[in-house]
């Protein structure tokens, strides 16, 4: 027996030493001090020894196992300490070297095209203001001469709020239009007025031009002896500057119920070059070689007058277009469906 564990000494402590890595010792462990190893097997030897050789040959098991203890202690903390003394070469690191960068988002195209309309118009002096996207019937439609039974009043067309209706001010609504602002500007009694008004508006329709929520921006400027020559002066320079020189705008007589002559303004199709066909078919956009980007007209007497402004000193033009509509137009944009801009495909948005 105790040539036995003279030999496992040897054997183990030889294994512990030839070890090259962690896990050459760990499997060098298992075999002699494991719970099945070789030491446990020979320690079992010891208790059927008879009761007079026990005691001493107990104790020289427990000394070979101490010195095959200490030899396993000592080469894991070699192997530890080669493995620190390696770091340098192979974890090396040029902290002078830039980081890779994380992956950089940048502003939706809506909210480029909504800061770009801002910027030409405070150039010429309009100043940007907010109104709120939940409106009051009096507000959208009431004030902006439209009679109850206007087709926009229609559940069909507006988005009305399940609230209480207010004894003044009517129903609650999704504001259909920016055109509100308007007239929460006038009754402010602050003239004269430039003002700027873009925000999100809400109405039930939903196709390549139309989503059910999308963007206007509406312009309003009230002083003394406007005329129409001003509106177009102002949205020739608007197309020049957000479209380029060689784009054509044209103005088309039209009706609104809170302007008074009204037109639509209309551009030439940045998609088909203004020429109504693709590919031997008609513009998926525009169909004709125009598409219509808004309203404008010198606003209604009535108006002025329900928010107190004498229209005999005072008059003005507004006017109010889509943002995506005409974000679409802008050169080399090419989006022929405004539904594309809502369905948060990153393959579609990283293209802008």
């Amino acid at each position: 027996m105790k040539d036995k564990l003279e030999q496992l000494k040897i054997e183990a402590t030889a294994a512990f030493a030839a070890a090259k890595d962690a896990a050459e010792l760990e499997a060098a462990e298992i075999k002699y001090l494991g719970r099945k190893g070789m030491m446990a097997a020979l320690m079992q030897g010891v208790a059927g020894l008879p009761p007079n050789e026990r005691p001493m040959m107990g104790k020289f098991a427990n000394e070979v196992k101490a010195v095959i203890d200490r030899a396993l202690a000592d080469r894991r903390a070699a192997l530890e300490a080669e493995k620190r003394g390696a770091i340098a070469t192979t974890e090396w690191m040029d902290l002078t070297v830039p980081g890779t960068r994380p992956p950089q988002g940048h502003v939706h195209i809506v909210t480029d095209a909504i800061a770009a309309v801002t910027g030409i118009f405070e150039k010429i002096g309009f100043t940007r203001v907010r109104y709120p996207e939940v409106e009051w019937d009096w507000y959208a439609f009431e004030a902006l001469n439209m009679p109850k039974d206007h087709p926009a009043r229609d559940e069909w067309e507006t988005f009305f709020m399940d609230a209480p209706e207010d004894a003044k001010w009517g129903k609650m609504v999704l504001t259909p239009h920016t055109s509100s602002g308007q007239v929460r500007e006038l009754k402010k009694g602050k003239l004269p007025i430039r003002m700027i008004n873009i925000s999100k508006t809400y109405r039930r329709q939903s196709d390549v031009t139309h989503v059910p929520m999308f963007h206007q921006f509406e312009g309003l400027m009230i002083d003394k002896d406007v005329s129409v020559t001003h509106l177009k002066g102002v949205l020739d320079h608007f197309a020049k500057e957000f479209f380029g020189a060689g784009r054509r705008t044209r103005l088309r007589p039209f009706h609104f119920r809170f302007t008074e002559p009204s037109f639509e303004i209309d551009i030439s199709c940045d998609l088909c070059g203004g020429t109504g066909m693709q590919g031997g078919n008609k513009c998926r956009v525009c169909k004709e070689g125009w598409l219509e980007l808004g309203g404008a007209g010198m606003v209604h007497p009535n108006v002025l007058t329900a928010c107190g402004v004498d229209p005999e000193k005072w008059s003005g033009f507004a006017f109010g277009w889509g943002v995506e509509r005409t974000m679409m137009m802008r050169e080399g944009v090419k989006i022929d469906d405004i539904r594309h801009l809502y369905k948060n495909d990153f393959r579609f948005l990283t293209q802008f």
